[in-house]
């Protein structure tokens, strides 16, 4: 080929490629937009029997991007996060907006030494405390303050969040000068997976091979239709199943459970530094938020009233254990929950206990009689006096 004709060719595909360099890229809209988009649209719907369908669909598309996502920042690089050894009888932890008074609290209520200051994100890592109370021995985490957007990774939220996970109560710190944090620690603790004071709800899904969703009820849903069930499903990736109901449910609920990864655990709501405020705008917040409790840990305004609620909110009962010829050890009871049996405090007390147990001699609220003779199924109350025979 000659030169000229080279230079030819070179000259003609100069137009060709400046038209392509002058196209713009196009956008791709990431999740994070796409279900912001959604979740605006899901505030707009007033949800009632005629909106009901829409809203489920909604919800549901919300749910498949969010696990995308969550799948695709479980691929990035590891992060450190939080490692903390649960010790006790149960683990709290207290989660609250930056300078919302978790430090001081802790402080005040267990044996720690987190530091305090006048300023935002004085926690950097998980600090631990021991508060004994009733003579249960709680372990209290206090963590670094969340921010908005601590679900989706925002700060060290998700870190946050995760050891919230593993706790046996969550403690809602509200700064009373700044009560409007309040719904938005509550979006990001949902967002995180995560279901205070509610009980997981009963429904069985069994999926199978073919034959589509058949949906079995044995209690009246009045804001929940099958098809409603059925359109949710299937948007998530559920297009054969037997679905039984066994309790009172809604959209949001059908959802988590298909999802499968959600943590229920109690809550309280604490609304701190009442000592800043007056009665009147107290009486404002009360009715915003409606906390569990109103405290002061700087002036320890309602400290001991906190530790009651916390002991009574995990649901603690104590358990005196009696040997043979001996009075009830009444210095150190078992620490048990409400509903706990004969056989949840043999397999507490020693591995071998239920397998080798024989029965059991019962003092207290829970016996008709004392000294009555009971078995493995009986179950406890507080106060309860109980010898164990072996094999």
């Amino acid at each position: 080929m000659s030169e000229k004709k080279k230079k030819k060719k070179k000259k003609a595909k100069k137009p060709v490629d400046k038209k392509v360099k002058k196209e713009p890229a196009k956008k791709k809209s990431s999740n994070w937009d796409r279900i912001k988009e959604l979740e605006t649209e899901l505030s707009k719907i007033a949800y009632n029997k005629s909106t009901e369908h829409h809203y489920g669909l909604v919800r549901a598309k919300i749910s498949e991007l969010k696990k995308k996502e969550e799948l695709r920042q479980s691929k990035g690089p590891a992060t450190s996060g939080y490692s903390v050894r649960k010790s006790g009888d149960a683990t709290v932890i207290l989660v609250g907006f930056p300078s919302a008074g978790k430090s001081s609290l802790l402080n005040i209520i267990t044996n720690a030494d987190s530091p305090v200051g006048a300023y935002e994100f004085t926690t950097l890592s998980v600090i631990p405390g021991l508060l004994e109370y009733k003579q249960a021995k709680i372990q209290v985490l206090d963590v670094p303050g969340i921010v908005h957007g601590a679900a989706s990774g925002r700060g060290r939220g998700r870190e946050v969040l995760s050891v919230l996970q593993n706790a046996d109560l969550g403690i809602i710190l509200v700064d009373a000068l700044r009560p409007n944090a309040y719904n938005v620690i509550l979006k990001e603790v949902r967002d995180a997976h995560l279901r205070l004071n509610k009980r997981k709800p009963d429904v069985k899904i069994t999926k199978k091979s073919k034959d589509g969703i058949r949906v079995g009820k044995t209690v009246k849903l009045d804001k929940l239709s099958d098809d409603t069930i059925k359109t949710i499903c299937k948007e998530m990736r559920i297009n054969n199943a037997d679905i039984l109901i066994r309790s009172k449910i809604g959209v949001d609920d059908i959802i988590d459970i298909i999802e499968g990864n959600k943590v229920y655990i109690p809550g309280l709501t604490v609304l701190n530094k009442i000592d800043l405020i007056d009665e009147g705008r107290l009486k404002e917040i009360k009715k915003e938020i409606r906390p569990d409790i109103c405290i002061s840990a700087e002036e320890k305004i309602n400290i001991e009233e906190l530790k009651a609620a916390i002991f009574n909110k995990l649901d603690f009962i104590r358990i005196y254990c009696k040997e043979a010829g001996k009075k009830a050890d009444m210095e150190e009871p078992l620490i048990m929950r409400k509903g706990d049996t004969i056989k949840a405090m043999c397999a507490k007390l020693h591995k071998d206990f239920v397998t080798k147990f024989r029965f059991s001699k019962v003092w207290g609220k829970s016996a008709k009689f004392p000294g009555q003779r009971l078995m493995l199924h009986h179950v406890l109350k507080d106060g309860d006096i109980v010898q164990i025979f072996l094999k």
